[in-house]
């Protein structure tokens, strides 16, 4: 992918960050304060480059605009560790049993935030009022 694809998440500088902050084991809180870094540095990228989110039209709803910019999620950072080899395989599986449970239990939404009601899903596909 070019490095100004407006649907990239993971930049090559978030990868060397993620080797260097990644240390086993991570309690599920300390995994969420390394997405919340992560997920700033994707922003900070993004707004630097100057790289806008995709153009699309809901088909429900007929707006056409740009799509929300991507996020990076607490699950999308553990299958990142196993992607760029940076933890195995089952040792990922297992934090993300781990994470989906403390998810659950502590009823969290992808980002490990707590879960707010639910908009519709035009409104969070263009993240916008429609």
């Amino acid at each position: 992918m070019a490095s100004g694809d407006p649907q990239r998440t993971w930049f090559p500088e978030m990868i060397v960050m993620l080797r260097q902050e990644w240390k086993p084991p991570m309690s599920c809180v300390a995994l969420i304060e390394l997405r919340d870094r992560q997920n700033a540095m994707l922003q900070a990228i993004r707004s630097e480059r100057k790289i806008l989110s995709p153009i699309m039209k809901c088909s429900k709803c007929h707006w056409e605009g740009r799509t929300a910019p991507p996020k990076v999620s607490v699950r999308a950072l553990i299958l990142a560790l196993a992607r760029f080899g940076i933890a195995q395989s089952e040792e990922a599986k297992k934090i993300e049993k781990e994470w989906s449970l403390y998810r659950k239990q502590n009823k969290l939404d992808l980002y490990g935030k707590r879960q707010q009601s639910t908009t519709s899903n035009c409104a969070m596909l263009h993240d916008s009022a429609v």
